[in-house]
């Protein structure tokens, strides 16, 4: 997989780690307006540690030491 293929892959990974959350909270009737901060947090933190999970994964398996060298200093930075 290419970096930028990996990039849509994380990007929609993180979408629907989003997605669960706000299904599991219910309510999916309300307006997004209606989200509180809290909200907001719990549904950032389910998307960034999905991407962590996935860049974990990613840096293991990356051929390329150039691309291994970035998702470290996005990883431990």
């Amino acid at each position: 997989m290419s970096p930028d293929e990996w990039q849509a892959h994380v990007t929609t990974e993180a979408a629907l780690a989003m997605g669960r959350w706000l299904e599991a909270r219910g309510r999916l009737d309300r307006p997004i307006a209606g989200l509180t901060r809290k909200d907001l947090e719990c549904m950032a933190s389910n998307a960034i540690g999905r991407f962590i999970l996935l860049a974990s994964e990613r840096r293991t398996e990356a051929p390329d030491p150039e691309e291994r060298a970035k998702l470290d200093l996005l990883l431990m930075g």
